[in-house]
């Protein structure tokens, strides 16, 4: 048992790690991308920030071919699909054609549904666990995140608050869907996705009449985007292969906390009292999740399926020659029917009825 719970705490912390630094390069991107509107429409800025992240991460896989991630497979390409098209897509269009319709107080407001939407899907309908203890934690990070944005301001139209709440309902299920592929290598899955939302956004952007920016400004923001929508998705999209969707959600919420601090600095913007009370109800909310441990006797069914893995006690299986060496790597195995009881997190091999 104790094993066990080293290796349950090991996982939880990095997921936490990876879903905190994912959450702090988005919201680093928030007062960088609201200077260079000022040289672009949003839909040409969406496109360099997708763009950036899908050709960086090609370039680093060019550099890095090497890799023990499974790869995609032709089963995967439904649920890739629906990431593209979810999160690449569908998202971002109804997030401009909503602010063009709601003050942006409001459209700050209303994008923090992505977090309780993302939970909502995940608890609901991917039947992961997030126990009384997590909930309350859960909460206190989002109820942080929506005061860190809160201030007095215009309410907007009911067609532009649907838009934005629709935009958030995409990423919702971008995220969950995301965590369906997080067993394949979270680059591939990247790439793919910001290659195919930067041309989709870029394109639109010109059809709709907007003017390329300088040089040095394009470079700017695909820098940008190779950060803070390259390496944050890549980093959360471990996140979610570690400890889930709803508990990612609750870590990437806190990307606002890191959003207000940087506009003191870029934007010279000045902190609230409320703004310092939502930031420590969110190092509260995020401090519990690191402690929560869950442990119970639950079922593993039958299962045959391909990702990185070493040999722990979900993993004793027979190797053919063809199989690579060393450990970790990647290659078909089956999981045997088992009953134990052990600490654990709703990952990919813990999706089981409470």
């Amino acid at each position: 048992m104790s094993d066990a719970l080293d290796t349950a705490r090991s996982q939880s912390r990095r997921g936490a790690v990876y879903g905190l630094v994912a959450a702090a390069l988005f919201g680093l991107s928030a007062p960088l991308a609201k200077r260079l509107l000022g040289e672009m429409t949003p839909q040409i800025l969406a496109g360099l920030l997708y763009l950036g992240a899908g050709l960086g991460l090609s370039g680093w896989r060019a550099l890095s071919p090497a890799t023990s991630e499974a790869r995609m497979t032709r089963p995967d390409l439904p649920v890739l699909a629906g990431v593209v098209i979810s999160g690449g897509v569908v998202g971002p269009l109804l997030m401009l054609v909503g602010l063009n319709r709601v003050s942006a107080v409001t459209g700050s407001l209303l994008l923090n549904l992505e977090g309780p939407l993302t939970m909502g899907i995940a608890v609901l309908v991917f039947r992961e666990h997030l126990g009384r203890y997590g909930l309350v934690a859960a909460a206190c990070v989002l109820i942080g995140a929506a005061l860190l944005r809160f201030q007095p301001g215009a309410v907007g139209v009911t067609w532009g608050m649907a838009a934005i709440a629709g935009a958030c309902l995409a990423w919702a299920i971008d995220n969950n869907l995301t965590q369906r592929l997080s067993l394949r290598d979270p680059f591939a899955i990247v790439r793919v996705k910001s290659l195919a939302a930067g041309s989709f956004n870029l394109a639109l952007g010109l059809a709709l009449g907007g003017k390329l920016p300088a040089a040095g400004i394009i470079v700017g923001a695909l820098l940008l985007g190779l950060f803070s929508y390259g390496a944050s998705v890549v980093l959360d999209a471990y996140a979610l292969r570690l400890v889930g969707a709803a508990r990612e959600a609750a870590y990437f919420a806190t990307a606002p906390f890191v959003g207000a601090l940087a506009a003191t600095v870029v934007l010279n913007e000045q902190l609230r009292t409320l703004d310092l009370a939502a930031m420590l109800l969110m190092a509260v909310g995020v401090a519990a999740l690191l402690r929560e441990r869950h442990a119970h006797r639950h079922v593993h069914d039958e299962l045959v399926h391909a990702h990185q893995h070493v040999h722990d006690e979900h993993h004793q299986h027979s190797h053919d020659p063809s199989d690579p060496p060393g450990q970790p790597h990647s290659h078909e195995h089956r999981h045997v029917h088992m009953v134990h009881d052990h600490p654990h997190v709703p990952d990919a091999h813990h999706r089981h009825r409470h």
